[in-house]
């Protein structure tokens, strides 16, 4: 099945913390449904790249916000991959995965270097579907 997905790192300055650091968000647009995640990083209006949505520099902090991000993306991807070879529509069952404490446990594992294979993830994937 066709579908369109986008993916979109901002600065958003409507949430400014206290410290006057503005959190970076992940967008994922599919088929035009937006969806919207913290990425738990922080960055100063003035060092945001928002042409090329991410940090501007070459600093340790900005190495260190922009790999984070790179991994983010790579992850969307890789699920979406995921999704297309096993069969998955690509719709709001993807906003649910993107979504879910699974999904977030599952990067956490894949940043451990632990691969998850076959029974496991169908599994996952038939207990969000029952939900």
């Amino acid at each position: 099945m066709k579908h369109k997905m986008s993916i979109l790192f901002y600065a958003k300055s409507a949430k400014v913390a206290k410290n006057g650091l503005l959190p970076i968000y992940l967008r994922i647009t599919i088929n035009g449904a937006r969806i919207e995640l913290s990425t738990s990083r922080f960055v100063e209006k003035t060092k945001w790249n928002a042409e090329a949505c991410k940090m501007k520099g070459s600093s340790e902090e900005a190495r260190l916000i922009n790999t984070h991000l790179d991994t983010l993306r790579t992850k969307v991807y890789e699920t979406e991959n995921w999704m297309i070879n096993n069969n998955q529509e690509i719709n709001s069952q993807f906003k649910e995965l993107i979504t879910s404490k699974t999904l977030k446990y599952f990067f956490i594992i894949f940043e451990m270097g632990i691969v998850l294979f076959g029974d496991i993830k169908i599994l996952k994937f038939s207990i969000l579907n029952n939900i």
